[in-house]
């Protein structure tokens, strides 16, 4: 059985998609999917799908619910503990956890100078990336936290590999890339950080001078501040056409 969290909620078995009704039901299994093979607490569960009181019996609801969930995907899929509930599959199986664990190689491979395997592993990251994570509980305050944090982890992850990629001299391909995620996040002075230097390597330096100028405006105009310490030395050593 795999799931996936990145875009709309989907579930597999033997490579045949298996739908999942109920805004109850997707919930449920999102929630069992982000931690697989660990059990989540009924408590747990129930405060999350049942906390507004609109359940008179809620442990009862629940039951119900992972019976269903068993009912669709085989009485094996769902585990009962004493501590609660699991997904029965491995962290291979979740994309988004799947994600996680490959972000981590990445930078430690990034951190130990292995360039080429951290930027492999970063890349193959970013490629299980369907959508936003949990775009499908888009509404749903619960995963809140859990999205905000998978965004997170995808910058992080986008940043890390420039950084390899910039090691690995492939400052063209680089430059047109960051563009599109500066794009995104305006106010991000990592990465306006890394498309300046990316432009610069690439014999852009008037580009990379631009975009200084840009970053510096939206900061200006958005926030009411200047550019931090890394990207004020960053125009500075390329005004100086420094070595490094």
């Amino acid at each position: 059985m795999q799931v996936r969290l990145f875009g709309e909620l989907e579930a597999e078995q033997a490579g045949v998609l298996v739908p999942v009704r109920g805004a109850k039901q997707r919930a449920l299994l999102a929630l069992l999917a982000l931690r697989p093979g660990q059990p989540v607490s009924a408590d747990r569960l129930i405060d999350v799908l049942w906390g507004d009181g609109q359940a008179a019996h809620p442990a009862n609801a629940l039951q119900a619910q992972i019976g269903q969930l068993r009912r669709t995907f085989g009485p094996p899929a769902i585990l009962t503990t004493e501590a609660g509930y699991a997904l029965d599959v491995g962290p291979q199986d979740v994309d988004v956890v799947r994600f996680e664990h490959l972000v981590a190689q990445g930078r430690r491979l990034a951190e130990a100078g292995q360039a080429a395997d951290a930027s492999a592993a970063l890349s193959e990251a970013l490629g299980l990336r369907r959508g936003e994570p949990l775009a499908g509980f888009a509404d749903a305050g619960f995963l809140d936290a859990e999205r905000a944090r998978l965004d997170e982890l995808t910058l992080v992850a986008i940043e890390t590999r420039a950084g390899a990629d910039l090691v690995l001299g492939r400052h063209a391909a680089l430059a047109a890339e960051r563009k599109a995620w500066c794009r995104a996040h305006p106010l991000r002075e990592r990465l306006w950080e890394l498309l300046i230097l990316a432009l610069y390597r690439a014999g852009r330096q008037a580009d990379a001078l631009h975009a200084y100028t840009d970053v510096r405006d939206r900061l200006a105009g958005e926030l009411g501040i200047d550019p931090g310490p890394a990207l004020r030395d960053l125009q500075a050593r390329i005004l100086a056409q420094h070595p490094s």
